[in-house]
């Protein structure tokens, strides 16, 4: 089943594993929307500067980014309603997690890697 998922903190270099996660995602047929200031193009993907510019649904919202940097877009993730927010390791901040949960959306720490591997995404 396809799950749009939205990668923040989507990177170029094949070693971060926000790039190993978009390139499982769509390995597991899932559609990638690459969140990244300075990218134009992720494996295939156009990237959007920041969410608000993505204008299609969303499922899950993958994070890859410390919290001082996901603080500023939150309400534009919380605006798009996803199902759920994957807290990657590193991510981590729970008054962020309280606030995504606040809104009616599941907020996760887990490893999206691990949930694809393991059948839970």
């Amino acid at each position: 089943m396809n799950k749009p998922t939205m990668i923040i903190g989507a990177s170029h270099k094949p070693d971060r594993y926000a790039n190993k996660a978009q390139r499982l995602l769509k390995e597991f047929g899932h559609t990638t929307v690459p969140i990244n200031p300075i990218q134009d193009e992720i494996l295939g993907d156009t990237v959007f500067k920041k969410p608000s510019d993505y204008q299609g649904d969303v499922d899950t919202v993958t994070l890859y980014v410390r919290p001082e940097r996901l603080e500023p877009i939150l309400d534009e993730i919380i605006s798009l309603k996803p199902k759920r927010v994957i807290f990657n390791p590193g991510t981590e901040d729970s008054a962020m997690q309280q606030r995504v949960s606040s809104a009616g959306i599941e907020a996760l720490e887990a490893c999206t890697l691990v949930m694809l591997h393991s059948d839970q995404y």
